[in-house]
C-alpha cells in the first residue's frame, strides 16, 4: 500500500504540474506556430520564481512555505547564465523539520572571482540515522511501520531509525582563474553547529492523535550511545569549521542543464582541533567527475557523475559524515548516500561510512517548449539509474552488543552496491529556475522500498 500511495502521489503531482503549466501556456501557444520557439535573452533584474513551496519527499513529508529566486541577466549577452542570483526560502515539512535559507551566487561581485555565499537553518525532530557502514547496519521494516507483522521484528516506533538534529551553516566559496577559463582554483570556509538528541516523542505526541502516539522507547541513535559506537564528546553535537582547497575544470554549456561538457573537481576540507567540538579533528577528500553529451541537438542528453569521498586524517564526529563535499551547493543539503540528492529511492543518509563511492546516469530529455509572455519554458523528462557503497567503513566494536542485538541489527559482511532506477519531470522557467519531480525505487529491501523527490534543479 505504501508504495502504491507514493507512486499515485507521483503521478498526481506530474499530472498538476503538467496541467497547469500547459494551461499557462495556452494563449501564447495558440499565437505560436513554431514548434521550438526562439528563446529569447534576457536583460537586467528577473524574478525566475516566486512560488508557495508545495512539495514532497518520501524521507521528509509534504514541504509548505515560500520560496522567491531572483536572477540579474544584466545586459542580456552571457543569457542564460545570470550575474547575480539570489534565493531565499522559508519552509516547513509535515514531519516536523523546517527550511531557513538564503544562497547568493554571482561571478561579477567580484570581477574574476566566482562568489557563492550560504545561510541556512535546519530543524529536523525526525533526522534520519540508520547507522554506520550500509548493509553492515541491518534495516528492518517492521521496526517502523505497524502494519507488518512478522513477528521477528516486531513494531518499536516510527522514530526508531530517527534522531533530532538542528543545523546551523554558513559557507563562503570563491573560485578563481588558474589557467585559460576552464581550470580554476577552489577555496573557501564552512561553518556548521549541531546540535544532537534523541527523538523528543512527548513534543511530536502533542500534534498528533492517541493512536498515533509514538512510544517512548529508545531508539538505533540512543543504542549506538549505549554501545559505545557514539562516544559522549560527540553525541549532542557540537561546533565543526572547515577551511576549503581545491581544483575544478568546468566546460559546460550551460549550469543548470548542460548539454555538452564536463565539470570536475578535486576537493580537500579540514577541520584542525582548534576548530571542532572536542577531539574530533579531521579532513576528507572529494573527488567528482561530472559529464555530459548532446545525442539530440537541443533536445536529448546523457549525463552522468561520478564520486568518491574518504577521510583522509583524524575522525570525524558522526553527526558530519553523511555530509557530501562539494565545491558548489546546488540544494539546500548535500548528505546522504541515500535519498533525494544522492540515491533516489533510497532511505536518507542509509550508506554513511569513512569513505564511500557513488554514481549517477540520466537521460535528459526536454520534449517541448514554448514562451508564456516573455518567459521561456521548456518541459523535461528524464529516466535515471544511482549506485553508491561504502568503501571504507567506519571501525566499531560489537563486543559491548548482547549476541542477539548483534544478530539483529548487524551484518560485517553485509555490505554490497546500492542501486535505484526511476524516472522524473522537470519544469524549466528562462533555463535557470528548474522544478523537478523524482521517483526512484531501490533494488534490495534493504534499503527501503522507493522514494519521491519534489523539489528544484537537476541533481547534477
Amino acid at each position: 500500500m505504501k508504495n502504491e500511495r507514493t507512486i499515485g502521489g507521483f503521478a498526481i503531482t506530474v499530472i498538476f504540474i503538467f496541467f497547469i503549466t500547459l494551461t499557462l501556456a495556452k494563449p501564447a501557444m495558440a499565437q505560436d506556430d513554431d514548434p521550438q520557439p526562439e528563446r529569447e535573452p534576457k536583460t537586467g533584474w528577473r524574478l525566475g520564481g516566486l512560488l508557495p513551496t508545495i512539495t514532497f519527499d518520501s524521507d521528509l513529508g509534504f514541504q509548505y512555505g515560500a520560496l522567491v529566486n531572483i536572477f540579474n541577466y544584466g545586459d542580456g549577452s552571457r543569457f542564460p547564465r545570470y550575474d547575480h542570483s539570489l534565493y531565499f526560502e522559508i519552509s516547513r515539512f509535515t514531519r516536523g523539520s523546517g527550511n531557513h535559507r538564503f544562497f547568493y551566487d554571482s561571478d561579477q561581485l567580484v570581477r574574476g572571482i566566482r562568489t557563492t555565499f550560504d545561510l541556512t537553518y535546519i530543524t529536523d525532530p525526525l533526522m534520519s540515522f540508520h547507522g554506520f557502514n550500509g548493509h553492515e547496519s541491518s534495516f528492518h521494516p517492521g521496526f517502523i511501520d505497524e502494519e507488518l507483522t512478522d513477528p521477528q521484528f516486531a513494531y518499536r516506533s516510527r522514530a526508531f531509525y530517527a534522531h533530532d538534529r538542528k543545523m546551523f551553516r554558513t559557507k563562503l566559496d570563491l573560485q578563481g582563474a588558474l589557467a585559460g577559463e576552464n581550470l580554476r582554483w577552489v577555496s573557501g570556509f564552512e561553518l556548521y553547529n549541531f546540535a544532537i538528541g534523541s527523538v523528543n516523542e512527548a513534543k511530536l505526541n502533542e500534534k498528533l492523535d492517541p493512536e498515533d502516539h509514538l512510544p517512548d522507547v529508545p531508539g538505533l541513535y540512543d543504542l549506538y550511545k549505549q554501545w559505545g559506537f557514539i562516544e559522549p564528546g560527540e553525541a549532542n553535537g557540537g561546533w565543526v569549521n572547515y577551511l576549503k582547497a581545491g581544483i575544478s575544470y568546468d566546460t559546460r554549456d550551460n549550469e543548470p542543464n548542460p548539454m555538452r561538457g564536463v565539470w570536475s573537481e578535486v576537493v580537500l576540507v579540514v577541520a584542525p582541533n582548534f576548530m571542532v567540538t572536542g577531539d574530533y579533528g579531521h579532513a576528507k577528500l572529494s573527488v567528482t567527475h561530472r559529464q555530459y553529451f548532446t545525442l539530440i541537438e537541443n533536445d536529448l542528453s546523457f549525463a552522468y557523475r561520478l564520486g568518491f569521498q574518504q577521510t583522509v586524517a583524524g575522525r570525524a564526529p558522526f553527526y558530519i559524515q553523511p555530509l557530501v563535499v562539494t565545491s558548489f551547493l546546488r540544494s539546500i543539503n548535500s548528505e546522504g548516500l541515500g535519498g533525494s540528492r544522492t540515491l533516489r529511492g533510497i532511505r536518507r543518509n542509509r550508506v554513511v561510512g569513512d569513505g564511500f563511492a557513488m554514481g549517477n546516469f540520466e537521460l535528459r530529455w526536454k520534449f517541448a517548449r514554448f514562451n508564456i509572455g516573455a518567459t521561456n519554458v521548456y518541459l523535461g523528462l528524464n529516466g535515471f539509474f544511482d549506485a553508491g557503497r561504502v568503501i571504507d567503513p567506519i571501525d566499531i566494536n560489537l563486543d559491548a552488543v548482547p549476541p542477539a542485538e548483534r544478530a539483529l541489527h548487524f551484518d560485517r559482511d553485509g555490505e554490497r552496491v546500492h542501486m535505484t532506477a526511476g524516472a522524473g519531470f522537470r519544469v524549466a522557467i528562462n533555463e535557470n529556475f528548474i522544478v523537478a519531480a523524482d521517483f526512484g525505487r531501490a533494488f534490495d529491501e534493504r534499503d527501503g522500498g522507493s522514494g519521491l523527490y519534489i523539489g528544484l534543479n537537476y541533481l547534477f
